[in-house]
């Protein structure tokens, strides 16, 4: 029996006891709920109590994070922080 969702998961379809995505990825009830676990373990880490939350609070500057690299010469830094010795 399969049957075909639709709205937002248009293309998904229930079929016996999977999830079937529109690549035919296939989910069982205890993997769905095992990654609701997850999801909802990592929000209460990261302080927040639901994933609305989370996605107002992060707003436009959780999307990019900065980095920034610093580029040495090993030979100078050993030089300056640790004398000739550490050569």
């Amino acid at each position: 029996m399969c049957q075909y969702l639709s709205g937002p998961f248009a293309g998904w379809s229930l079929r016996g006891n999977y999830l079937v995505s529109p690549h035919g990825d296939r989910m069982t009830p205890e993997r769905l709920a095992g990654l609701a676990w997850r999801d909802q373990m990592e929000l209460r880490l990261a302080g927040y109590a639901s994933r609305r939350k989370a996605e107002a609070g992060m707003g436009k500057a959780g999307q990019r994070q900065m980095v920034k690299v610093v580029v040495v010469d090993l030979g100078e830094f050993r030089e300056r922080h640790f004398g000739w010795s550490a050569g």
